[in-house]
């Protein structure tokens, strides 16, 4: 994207910088928006988990972070992001396939959009785009870089960039390294640097820890039984009659429509949007209530397979949460001199967030998701529409407020949320040594090796 471009959009937006962001943009007012974005949980837009974003791409609002004093400096921060939009992966592709020939050969109805699908939308979706980054995913990380940028003016600058003070690590899978390279674009764009490229490290031990996590691999992953209650929500009530209203709109048999037609429906209108910003046809093949059913159904996936399921899940990600603090204790080592690494981007992947997420102890519900009792999880806080769209991330800011009042920040898209169990605490930044305290448990332990190994002694059960 051009630098003047960049410059532009710069200047447009600078005011933004302080103000208050406006907080009545409506999505649902916006028909280019389908009326269940919402609801599209990992497969998301990261804008409709901040709407203001819609008006303003690059629009921050540094009034929500606010140090208990006017002495606190920010000493470093930790980003760790979800890659940007990607296209669907080959084995959706294949369900979209088969839900796109049922619909051309078989339904019959009059309604206009249909007569759209069938006359004049075409399957453009390919087997080999397999997951790979598409262009908006790019954009989620060019914005996102300049957007840290502004809302941490002091960190994420030219003189801390060049001089290798901020440092890049990704995933190896190929929309990671894509969206490592976008968002190092994003800040070179920003700054019109043109005469130095900056490394970035491939690190799937950290960013891909649970392929590596064998107790995970063998009693969660490749375990079917461990989603079972995922399987019986498929084959209940409320995912039956969603799957009987898909084939009443469609006017075919009840027996045509699948779980997995249901899902591949749901696929077409998130993927049409987060791709396009198309309000698809495909979209009209749901109302609200279907949506929700469809969202609890993915948010109980990521439960059982990611999420307080079961202990190894989070478990698996000790790793990343022992890098996370020992980077933190480093800076905070550092802080009278020059703190050697001010910036650690990490790109991974949803399954990187929730698995570290969930350890620290967020989103945690009373009850947890099961397969009968949808109707009393509307209010439920495990909502993976809102917690990992593409582009999520978790951003942790040490402040160094003088006196040794070191404060840690955790924001996530954004926004500043509040560790659980230390709520008394000054807003959302609570003293470094207490989140450590509170933590102390998963730093005494927390071992890789150990929690991931497949055969314990009985003792150690």
């Amino acid at each position: 994207m051009p630098t003047i471009f960049w410059k532009t959009l710069l200047i447009t937006t600078i005011t933004g910088l302080s103000c208050c962001l406006r907080s009545d943009v409506n999505p649902q007012e916006n028909p280019n928006i389908p009326a269940i974005a919402k609801y599209f949980t990992t497969k998301g837009r990261y804008e409709e988990v901040n709407p203001y974003l819609i008006e303003d791409i690059l629009a921050v609002n540094r009034s929500m972070l606010q140090p208990p004093s006017a002495q606190c400096r920010e000493i470093h921060l930790t980003a760790i992001i979800r890659h940007g939009t990607r296209y669907p992966t080959a084995k959706n592709v294949k369900k979209m396939q088969k839900l796109y020939d049922l619909v051309k050969s078989s339904a019959k109805s009059k309604k206009s959009w249909l007569h759209e699908i069938q006359s004049q939308w075409m399957m453009w979706y390919t087997e080999d785009m397999d997951g790979r980054l598409v262009q908006k995913g790019v954009e989620d990380h060019k914005h996102l870089a300049v957007r840290l940028s502004k809302l941490f003016p002091s960190l994420i600058t030219e003189d801390k960039l060049r001089g290798g003070l901020i440092k890049f690590i990704t995933s190896s899978k190929h929309r990671c390294v894509n969206s490592t390279l976008s968002f190092k674009a994003g800040l070179t764009e920003l700054w019109a640097i043109k005469d130095k490229e900056f490394d970035h490290a491939v690190n799937d031990a950290l960013m891909r820890f649970f392929d590596q996590c064998t107790r995970f691999v063998q009693e969660v992953d490749n375990n079917p039984s461990a989603l079972s209650e995922v399987d019986m929500f498929k084959q209940g009530p409320e995912m039956r009659r969603v799957q009987e209203k898909i084939a009443d709109r469609l006017n075919v048999p009840y027996s045509n429509i699948t779980h997995d037609m249901a899902e591949a429906a749901f696929y077409f209108c998130a993927y049409e949007f987060a791709i396009k910003t198309v309000n698809s046809p495909w979209c009209r093949l749901f109302d609200e209530v279907d949506a929700q059913v469809m969202e609890y159904a993915n948010d109980l996936k990521q439960f059982w397979k990611r999420g307080y399921g079961y202990e190894i899940n989070s478990k698996s990600s000790c790793i990343l949460f022992h890098d996370l603090f020992n980077r933190l204790d480093k800076a905070a080592t550092e802080k009278s001199g020059q703190v050697t690494e001010a910036v650690t981007v990490q790109v991974g992947h949803a399954e990187t967030l929730l698995p570290l997420l969930t350890l620290l102890g967020f989103f945690k519900d009373s009850d947890p998701l099961t397969s009968t009792n949808y109707a009393t999880q509307t209010q439920r806080s495990f909502r993976t529409s809102r917690m990992l769209p593409y582009a999520a991330n978790l951003l942790l800011v040490l402040y160094d407020c003088g006196g040794g009042d070191l404060r840690l920040q955790p924001l996530l898209n954004e926004k500043p949320v509040t560790f659980p169990g230390l709520t008394d605490q000054q807003a959302s930044m609570p003293l470094y040594q207490d989140v450590k305290q509170h933590y102390r448990e998963l730093l005494k332990g927390c071992d890789f090796e150990e929690v991931c190994q497949l055969f314990k002694q009985p003792a150690d059960v």
